[in-house]
């Protein structure tokens, strides 16, 4: 049986299935995965209004990959003071937001109270806004750092005002290439067992993969199965965010970027092998918000949010720095035949404009 066939009749493929659908023609792929995403969510394209915060970029890790590292070809080191992170807040809270997504490097300077406490205040003083903080990658570290569980770290975060985690650090999972690219942090299998047990203790999380480097296409099902396989057990996933590598910047010198055709067919493949993880998010500060657009005839449902201020892509030559405004990223969603719904941060609807 053919996987056309097998798709048709709606059977779950496997790995070696599964690396065939690259195979199959771009617009061929597409029809497939669009009919599982009009099932789902018909013509609506969902977006946030957030804001991304980083609030150091000092890491005790060296990743290949990574542009945003001050420990390697970035020499502008820093580090925010809570002050200045509430200053950010106070600022984007008057242009609406509801979420406010903090992620940054691995800094041993900071501490863990200092994460703890901007989570508090942040809290306290914006009760409505969503905090999505901390990554696997970032939990590990800590838990390292303070020889400490990372059950006792998720305990922490919730206590101190964490809503939900961001799907960073997951990379790829191929231990192969995760010992190439990011030897040294988070395993893939901790990464896996982090998200577990943030979903036993009742929040979502969202799961990322970063492609378009030294993976071979393999490497990106294997990825995507090790997640369905989660998904399965926890249902705590609400979002699969394929993060486009960017090229600038890096060690890992990888030449030639991916062609828009092999995004698509990526973002085609994840819709339909992640039957159960609900949204398929074109990040459009990794893919740039042109193809993130096209990507939504491909499988892809959600464009992530305006952000406002970006620095972890754009430092890999990324066009993201400034984010985008809310009434630009309506236009661009309906000038692509697309219904624009404002979502929180978990995916409840509330605006479709």
């Amino acid at each position: 049986m053919s996987v056309l066939e097998k798709l048709r009749n709606n059977e779950r493929l496997e790995l070696e299935d599964a690396v065939k659908l690259y195979d199959l023609e771009l617009f061929e792929l597409a029809e497939q995965a669009n009919k599982i995403r009009e099932n789902m969510h018909g013509k609506k394209t969902y977006f946030n209004i957030n804001r991304h915060i980083n609030p150091t970029n000092i890491c005790k890790d060296v990743c290949q990959f990574c542009a945003y590292s001050a420990s390697r070809k970035n020499p502008h080191q820093y580090t925010m003071t809570h002050e200045q992170i509430l200053d950010v807040v106070e600022s984007s809270s008057k242009n609406g937001i509801k979420e406010v997504h903090i992620v940054s490097a691995h800094n041993p300077n900071t501490g863990l109270q200092w994460y703890l406490d901007i989570f508090k205040k942040i809290k306290q003083n914006y009760p409505s806004i969503h905090i999505k903080a901390l990554t696997a990658a970032e939990i590990h570290f800590l838990a390292t750092e303070y020889n400490l569980s990372h059950e006792e770290i998720i305990k922490m975060m919730l206590e101190h005002g964490v809503d939900s985690m961001p799907g960073g650090g997951a990379e790829i999972f191929d231990e192969k290439v995760r010992k190439r690219i990011c030897g040294g942090k988070v395993t893939s299998q901790e990464w896996l067992d982090i998200h577990r047990l943030w979903h036993k203790s009742g929040k979502k999380s969202n799961a990322t993969m970063l492609f378009g480097h030294i993976e071979s296409r393999e490497n990106r099902i294997d990825h995507m199965l090790r997640l369905r396989k989660l998904q399965d057990e926890t249902g705590g996933f609400n979002a699969f965010i394929p993060l486009v590598f960017q090229t600038q910047n890096n060690y890992l010198k990888v030449k030639e970027a991916l062609t828009g055709q092999e995004i698509l067919k990526t973002y085609a493949i994840a819709r339909i092998l992640l039957d159960n993880i609900p949204n398929i998010k074109a990040y459009w500060a990794t893919s740039t918000v042109k193809l993130a657009l096209v990507a939504q005839e491909f499988g892809a449902n959600d464009l992530d949010g305006t952000i406002e201020k970006e620095s972890i892509q754009s430092a890999a030559g990324a066009k993201s720095a400034h984010g985008v405004q809310v009434e630009q990223f309506v236009d661009y969603i309906k000038n692509s035949g697309f219904t624009p719904v404002e979502r929180d941060s978990i995916y409840n609807e509330i605006k479709v404009w």
